[in-house]
């Protein structure tokens, strides 16, 4: 179950479009296969390492204090609900409007890797987010194999998603579909995290 709880929330936050998404998509968009595939290694480096610091942060934090693990997972759960409100209802934004192609030519595979890498250790939110799923879901006497699975998942949904991402958007009438359905799959999504956040603020241990 926390596996399962860990892919689910993970592979939600993974096709939510955000900073890395739209790298992604960017890196896409040259039409190199060499540029797409380091931006994706470094991208999905970058939530190794969050995943690994938040595995090895809360681990060591409920072995000091237990009595942490009920307000983390109270906190972690609200986390995930405010972050589903704001999807839900978000303010007021231009979409599209950093996933022009702008600039797209002056990517290296080099420049690809160290920007996804770079942009993603970079967004306090990932922070914020891995925190708080570690908190919310992992037992308090959950054994080293439990925190390496739940990384090792998020790395392979993360290199799987955009994987997908880059293959779907070497064909033209899949972007412009995408931009049109945006909205709609923002809002399922944040409904599917105010539900879950509401279980694991909520339910008991």
């Amino acid at each position: 179950m926390f596996l399962l709880t860990v892919a689910t929330i993970w592979a939600l936050a993974a096709i939510t479009p955000g900073p890395n998404f739209l790298f992604v998509v960017r890196a896409a968009l040259t039409g190199s296969r060499r540029i797409v595939l380091s931006a994706i290694l470094g991208t999905i480096a970058g939530t190794a390492c969050w995943g690994l610091a938040g595995w090895l942060g809360i681990g060591l934090l409920f072995r000091a204090a237990p009595a942490a693990y009920l307000v983390l997972k109270i906190a972690g759960g609200i986390y995930l609900i405010v972050l589903g409100l704001r999807m839900v209802w978000p303010k007021a934004h231009p979409i599209g409007a950093s996933d022009d192609a702008d600039g797209q030519t002056s990517l290296t595979p080099a420049k690809a890797f160290r920007t996804g890498l770079v942009a993603n250790l970079a967004n306090p939110k990932s922070a914020i987010f891995v925190s708080s799923l570690f908190a919310a879901t992992l037992p308090p006497a959950a054994s080293w194999h439990y925190g390496a699975s739940a990384v090792v998942t998020m790395v392979a949904i993360s290199g799987i998603w955009y994987a997908v991402v880059a293959l779907a958007l070497s064909q033209a009438p899949v972007l412009r579909a995408y931009r049109r359905m945006r909205r709609g799959l923002d809002r399922a999504t944040g409904v599917i995290f105010v539900g879950f956040g509401g279980k694991l603020a909520f339910t008991p241990s």
